[in-house]
């Protein structure tokens, strides 16, 4: 059993199945990116720059990106389906899912990599162009996509609008009439899979706002609509059925079911729809006790199986595409905070110690919004203490404004120290916020000859310049 475990909410402060660690000091490296250690001071270190001086030179909190761990496991994520759908006569491609954390620079990054960009906002599209991105690789995506973002898409010339209603789809055929031309379209189809996962991450059961029923007949309605229009082309069908998903058993079910759509389809009409898309959610490490898939195999595990369902439906194979997001940038980001204050609370079940640090929910409200679980490390120096069992909080005015819930820590944790944790690259920055009139961190991209800011931090006359100032009396 790995000692470096982080968990659920819990009455006591001592989980009984949190084992107590042989080395408090160690890292798991499966938690961690690939370039970061401890040196022999027991400091933190990513890509060899101790983050104690990172932490001095640019303050906390901050998130730290190391870049080249980014790139390799969007490298290894094209090169596994590459060869896993080649074996099977198929094609794959993979766009990365820019709502996880999207700047100019993470986009050209991916893109060097053999990805495609999938976006859902107007700033999102923009980012991507401003990143030079070929538009034949970018996707948009939403469930209530505006008149600017359908414009903007179509005056691009991007590869996909994956549309979401009926109602959609008649928007897009008026603005694709409007520039005479043809848009390029998928139908995201709810295909009634209940994702293992948290409720407001699973995507694909009924009762939920994105997509089109299969099983009501909505998604079959709009594939005829869009077949029978002058202005829009059928690329295909889109499926997504949740986030941070361990069971590959969810993905083989809407594949199945998007498979055999697609084929009847196909025969109903005459026609050839030459794409089918996955979506993401591939599961990443928080935690010891995640397990994630190998990406490898689950590459080999989706092309047998759309093969087989293919074969099955007696259809041709499609080209399949995937949207990995967290999976990619999850891992490649640590947040670095400075502890503030550590209090030990009398419980009824014993004493729980509090260690206050300077950011909290307004840079990870994961773990108050999705009860998501979060490890930790201290990370500006080694300790001989003995572990003891923390709960890592923030500064916010909310009982809720925890960040790791059960970890431990060794017991001369003090004010000053450094505390790192790890997993935070996927939409922890893109949900920040200014509670309580917070500046929001910035993200620093460090590599082993440079660090930059990816994204810069705020300031408070960042936060006052937005304030309208006082309001004349009437």
């Amino acid at each position: 059993m790995p000692a470096h475990i982080s968990g659920v909410l819990h009455a006591g402060p001592s989980p009984v199945w949190l084992p107590y660690p042989e080395a408090v000091n160690d890292l798991m490296p499966s938690l961690w990116p690939s370039n970061v250690r401890k040196d022999g001071d027991g400091v933190l270190t990513v890509a060899g720059h101790r983050v104690t001086d990172l932490a001095r030179t640019h303050g906390s909190p901050v998130y730290v990106m190391d870049v080249e761990d980014l790139r390799a496991r969007a490298r290894a994520f094209v090169d596994a389906f590459a060869t896993a759908f080649d074996q099977v006569g198929a094609v794959s491609r993979a766009y990365y899912a820019g709502k996880a954390l999207l700047t100019t620079a993470i986009a050209r990054w991916v893109a060097a990599e053999g990805m495609g960009i999938d976006t859902c906002s107007l700033g999102e599209l923009m980012t991507a162009k401003r990143a030079g991105v070929d538009p034949s690789l970018v996707g948009l995506h939403g469930n209530n996509k505006s008149d600017a973002e359908i414009a903007f898409a179509l005056d691009w010339g991007i590869a996909r609008i994956v549309v979401d209603s009926l109602d959609e789809i008649d928007r897009v055929e008026a603005a694709a009439a409007q520039r005479g031309v043809r848009a390029p379209v998928m139908i995201r189809v709810t295909v009634g899979v209940e994702a293992h996962t948290h409720d407001f991450i699973a995507t694909a059961h009924e009762d939920q706002k994105f997509g089109l029923s299969l099983h009501s007949g909505a998604a079959r309605q709009a594939a005829d609509r869009i077949l029978a229009s002058e202005h829009l082309e059928l690329l295909g069908l889109h499926s997504h059925i949740g986030s941070q998903i361990f069971d590959r058993s969810g993905f083989e079910v809407a594949a199945r079911r998007i498979v055999a759509l697609r084929a009847q389809i196909q025969r109903d009409h005459d026609v050839r729809l030459p794409e089918v898309d996955l979506g993401g959610g591939f599961g990443m490490r928080y935690t010891s006790q995640d397990t994630p898939l190998p990406i490898t195999d689950m590459a080999q595990q989706l092309a047998e199986m759309v093969a087989k369902t293919c074969a099955e439906e007696g259809s041709d194979l499609p080209a399949v595409s995937f949207e990995p997001g967290r999976s990619i940038v999850g891992p490649s980001v640590f947040t670095l905070y400075s502890v503030g204050t550590v209090k030990p609370v009398e419980t009824d079940t014993g004493v729980r110690t509090y260690v206050s640090v300077d950011g909290g929910m307004s840079d990870n409200v994961r773990t108050a919004l999705y009860d998501a679980d979060y490890s930790c490390t201290l990370a500006s120096r080694g300790s001989t203490a003995d572990p003891l069992v923390v709960r890592v909080v923030g500064s916010h005015c909310e009982s809720g404004d925890i960040i790791v819930r059960d970890e431990y820590l060794p017991a001369d944790v003090t004010a000053g120290d450094l505390v790192a944790v790890p997993g935070t690259g996927a939409y922890c920055q893109p949900l920040s916020s200014n509670y309580n009139l917070t500046p929001r961190p910035g993200v620093l991209a460090v590599q082993a000859h440079r660090v930059d800011w990816l994204i810069t931090p705020e300031t408070l006359d960042d936060l006052l310049a937005r304030d309208g100032g006082p309001l004349a009396e009437d």
